[in-house]
């Protein structure tokens, strides 16, 4: 196991607190500059914000989801409040967690949809999003314990990270909690080896594993398969730009559902991550430089008269076996995401 920066007692040197916090301090500003942008610059907010950073960020979950847990903006915002001590510190109920990872993945399912008819065309509809979110999770951190409510919770992108973050190489430390108060349970930075089903306390964790594995590669694979739609939006547009993504979760999730009688949960779990984020880059990198399925929809630059078709198949099928070998064929080391800190000391016992 490798730790970066901690002392015995798991806990982070002064040295590298500075470290992280000019870090969190760095990615916080750039996501700043990208929302002003998206305001007053749309178009260059629109590149910055949906053809660069959320293009990395499937394959930094998959390799270092640790680093992102520690440097996600939204969860420096949303914990600030904490670190600064102005938290009612409440604690989730196991039934509330279980509740709002339901609520989060289907908020994951309506808004990334509607990327098609909205949020990748209009670069203010983006922010407002982005801002509402941030609204919400400090909100719910100001009233619940450290990660508990939003980066653990409501956060939509949380159960991509448990499917993402299958295999973890290395621990890094846990650059937010300085001590562990167990919000959570089980903690996703801190648990060896979780899944999205680690979680099977309430029928909500069982559904909402169910859906993040089985579900998660048909709805990227229908995703891709609409194009992006300008003017005024209808329900055409709404059936349209949902259909598609719907059929896809609906028929992985029955391939899922039948191929538990035959093989192992973790290897299936593998297998479906696997190819979820396989398909994501199988359609986004042709996207990307203009080779896409719909001729400039979500392109960064167009480079069709600049290099042949092949070299980017080249490039989707390298990923491909990258993220198969990674995910599936690579050692499993039993690791966390982050190092567990020190237990808090509260009522003179420790909070175990």
């Amino acid at each position: 196991m490798i730790n970066y920066g901690m002392k015995s007692g798991d806990q982070l040197s002064q040295k590298s607190i500075f470290i992280w916090r000019s870090i969190q301090s760095t990615i916080w500003l750039i996501g700043v500059f990208i929302v002003l942008n998206l305001i007053f610059n749309p178009e260059l907010g629109l590149h910055l914000f949906w053809n660069i950073l959320i293009p990395v960020a499937p394959l930094l979950l998959i390799v270092a989801v640790g680093i992102w847990r520690n440097v996600c903006p939204m969860a420096t915002t949303a914990l600030f409040l904490r670190h600064i001590g102005l938290t009612k510190r409440k604690k989730l109920s196991i039934p509330q967690s279980g509740k709002l990872n339901f609520y989060a993945l289907v908020a994951l399912f309506i808004i990334v949809p509607l990327r098609h008819s909205i949020f990748d065309l209009n670069g203010l509809a983006t922010a407002i999003l982005i801002l509402s979110l941030a609204v919400i999770a400090i909100l719910l951190s100001f009233f619940y314990e450290w990660k508990s409510a939003w980066c653990s919770g409501l956060c939509p992108i949380h159960s991509v990270e448990k499917l993402y973050g299958l295999k973890p190489k290395l621990e890094l430390p846990n650059a937010h909690c300085n001590q562990c108060y167990k919000c959570v349970n089980p903690c996703p930075d801190s648990t060896p080896g979780i899944t999205p089903s680690s979680s099977n306390k309430t029928n909500y964790h069982k559904l909402t594993g169910l859906l993040t594995i089985g579900a998660f590669p048909g709805f990227v694979w229908g995703w891709f398969q609409v194009q992006d739609y300008s003017g005024t939006i209808n329900i055409d547009q709404l059936i349209s730009i949902y259909t598609f993504p719907i059929i896809g979760a609906l028929v992985t999730s029955i391939i899922y559902l039948l191929l538990k009688r035959y093989l192992k949960k973790r290897i299936l779990t593998e297998l479906f991550s696997a190819t979820a984020v396989s398909c994501y880059y199988w359609f986004r990198i042709p996207a990307l430089f203009g080779f896409g399925k719909f001729p400039g929809d979500g392109m960064l630059i167009d480079l069709t008269g600049s290099i042949p078709g092949w070299t980017i198949d080249v490039v989707v099928i390298g990923f491909t076996m990258f993220f198969f070998w990674w995910l599936v064929l690579s050692k499993r080391h039993i690791y966390s995401w982050a190092v567990r800190p020190e237990f808090a000391i509260t009522n003179n016992k420790i909070n175990k």
